[in-house]
């Protein structure tokens, strides 16, 4: 796609507002499709779409308008994107959202292709979620098919846990329980791949969260040579298995005794990715939309170490001071309102590479 082409983004939030200002560096508008109005991304785009993500003839006006089509998050109706892939192409392909959003596809899909998970099981009732108790035992959690995300839809299970209370708060007609994970940390890899099947992943980085929400970031993470290649062969040879064009970030957990655990996956910009934005030669944006484009990936070589910090709810009052800070790159998303949970912006902190 040459510049001055469009891409349609899916979603208004934060990752399409920080994918449109890559778009624009590289001579590209982007038209993004939303049910909000003043959305991020709307503020830092050519046009905007207000509507459902089902509406079918909003979806096909907005197809018109673009060149390519995309999505900043997964909680869309795979329909939807199918819709919009009868018209013009779709990166990544709207089957890999389809299994992405779906936690029984997605580990399915890990599986599959013998990367290991967590013991989970399919649960539709209390009663299937108490013969899956007593298969995986407690600790283990119970989560939502879909749409959760940041800890919702997600119920600790205990053994003074009565399992149909836990079926009503978890609140969906399917559910996944997964064995509980006594994890050493939490890591996760982005990787691109290009329409010419080219593949270019970020460094391995840990990532700690509080109360479910990702916290903090630290590029690299550190783990020996061994246990960081394994983490990287699992995000490509996911986003080879997928067929996919574009961005695709894995989770994982780090087990005590050695071993990569898959958690979930992301065909999209992720929040574990915005250090790259000061820290690499390319930052995961726009890699984003040179995979979107057909374009040559580039480099994804880390120059500095780097420490992202989430600004969630009322941290972002803290804006004067993270500007007066040496070394702090702030980055804010445009929200007018900082409530509980919301992320606001992060702050990316350097640090000289070691020898």
């Amino acid at each position: 796609m040459a510049p001055g082409s469009t891409i349609g983004i899916i979603g208004g939030g934060q990752l399409g507002r920080m994918t449109a200002l890559a778009a624009a560096r590289l001579g590209y508008r982007c038209h993004i499709f939303t049910p909000e109005t003043d959305s991020p991304a709307s503020q830092v785009s050519a046009a905007t779409t207000v509507a459902e993500y089902d509406d079918a003839a909003a979806l096909e006006r907005f197809a018109a308008a673009d060149d390519v089509v995309t999505f900043e998050f997964e909680n869309v109706p795979a329909e939807s994107v199918r819709l919009l892939a009868e018209h013009k192409p779709v990166r990544p392909d709207w089957n890999v959202l389809r299994i992405a959003q779906d936690r029984l596809l997605e580990k399915r899909f890990f599986n599959d292709i013998a990367v290991p998970t967590a013991t989970w099981r399919e649960v539709t009732s209390p009663e299937s979620l108490a013969v899956a108790i007593a298969e995986i035992g407690c600790p283990s959690v119970l989560k939502t098919t879909r749409l959760g995300y940041d800890g919702k839809g997600q119920v600790k299970m205990t053994e003074q846990m009565p399992p149909a209370e836990a079926w009503a708060r978890m609140g969906a007609p399917v559910g996944v329980l997964e064995g509980f994970v006594d994890f050493s940390c939490e890591v996760s890899v982005i990787v691109a791949r290009g329409v010419d099947g080219q593949i270019a992943s970020f460094d391995v980085v840990e990532n700690r969260h509080l109360n479910h929400i990702l916290d903090t970031t630290l590029a690299p993470a550190a783990l020996s040579p061994v246990l960081a290649a394994r983490a990287r062969a699992v995000a490509e040879d996911s986003a080879r298995a997928l067929n996919l064009v574009g961005l695709l970030a894995v989770e994982m957990f780090v087990t005590h005794d050695g071993y990569i655990l898959a958690n979930e996956m992301a065909p999209r910009p992720h929040n574990s990715g915005h250090w790259t934005m000061d820290a690499c030669l390319t930052d995961q944006f726009e890699q984003f939309v040179r995979a979107v484009c057909g374009l040559p990936l580039g480099s994804p070589k880390r120059h500095s170490d780097a420490e992202m910090k989430n600004l969630i709810g009322s941290d972002i009052d803290a804006w004067p001071e993270l500007l007066r800070e040496p070394g702090a790159r702030l980055h804010l998303y445009g929200k007018a309102e900082a409530r509980p949970g919301r992320k606001m912006g992060h702050v990316n902190r350097l640090h000289p590479r070691k020898a």
